[in-house]
């Protein structure tokens, strides 16, 4: 170790013993009564030194008031450097800053929100090949990336309808358009994979909802297929009593609701009554003398009682 760096890591003797001086310009720095302790001393170099005050003021919890002075060679007057508020190795600090669009998350868009795709985005690729340019309308067309990168648009005097929106005739642009092919870009395979794997995700085989379904969806009369390379494997459900109605759902996930998991059990009818044809039973007009419980005929001996 060199005599060079061994002299800046020991900190200047004047320089040190200059708190007051140090203390006095962090309060001048910061408002009255948040500046506290002295807090230690570092050796930024020869003959500077940054003393630390710890910091009193709500809301900057660890931080300290860094104060660094210095003196110039063989000369005794200490000078002020600078005043800072640093974080300390316990501060405080707000999470780092992270761009919009790595922050931004499935359902953060509210009505009226624009969200810009980049015009290299991964997930996408030209709706049609063959032509240069896409249509003058399209948001990756050559005339609005110009109006995007343009600090003062120029405001023309004519009307919307004499502006050149439309294809010129018989490009590949304008049978594209003809055709339906109006999209200036589609799913590129990379875009069908990512969402394959987040609905999958979502509702697929591996969900807890799935793990205990009787059946799978590509059985489920509830199940509306799609089109393209995504019908291979999902579907979107329609049972309005499934959690995932409305949602597009994998082939291999499942529910409760399956269409053919249960039956629903048909309420008990009572046994339709037995007619016997064969046989005539008699029914007496007039009921027989010795069917009931008093006799017909008069009793001597009860007559005192009251019967008849």
């Amino acid at each position: 170790m060199s005599a060079a760096s061994t002299r800046s890591r020991t900190p200047d003797r004047l320089c040190a013993e200059a708190v007051d001086l140090a203390r006095a310009a962090a309060e001048e720095a910061a408002a009255p009564g948040v500046v506290g302790e002295h807090a230690g001393v570092v050796s930024e170099g020869d003959r500077v030194v940054t003393h630390f005050f710890e910091c009193k003021e709500l809301g900057y919890r660890g931080w300290r008031w860094a104060v660094t002075v210095a003196r110039a060679s063989r000369a005794k007057i200490v000078t002020l450097d600078e005043a800072v508020l640093l974080p300390g190795p316990d501060a405080l600090l707000a999470p780092e800053w992270v761009p919009w669009s790595e922050r931004l998350r499935p359902g953060d868009m509210g009505p009226g929100d624009l969200l810009p795709t980049d015009a290299e985005d991964l997930r996408l690729e030209p709706g049609f090949s063959g032509a240069d340019d896409p249509v003058p309308s399209a948001p990756v067309s050559e005339e609005m990336a110009e109006l995007v990168e343009a600090e003062d648009a120029e405001v023309t005097a004519a009307a919307p309808r004499n502006l050149p929106t439309a294809p010129t005739r018989g490009s590949i642009s304008a049978v594209a358009e003809e055709l339906g092919m109006r999209r200036a870009r589609v799913l590129s395979r990379y875009g069908l994979h990512i969402a394959a794997d987040r609905w999958d995700e979502a509702f697929g085989a591996k969900t807890p909802m799935a793990q205990a379904a009787p059946a799978p969806c590509v059985s489920c009369g509830f199940l509306v297929p799609v089109g393209g390379s995504l019908g291979q494997a999902f579907g979107v459900c329609a049972n309005e009593f499934s959690p995932a109605d409305g949602r597009v759902v994998s082939l291999a996930y499942g529910c409760g609701g399956h269409s053919e998991a249960a039956v629903m059990p048909k309420p008990p009818q009572p046994a339709p009554p037995v007619i016997d044809e064969t046989r005539v039973d008699p029914f007496p007009l007039r009921p027989a003398r010795d069917s009931g419980s008093v006799p017909s005929i008069p009793d001597e001996d009860t007559a005192e009682l009251g019967h008849s």
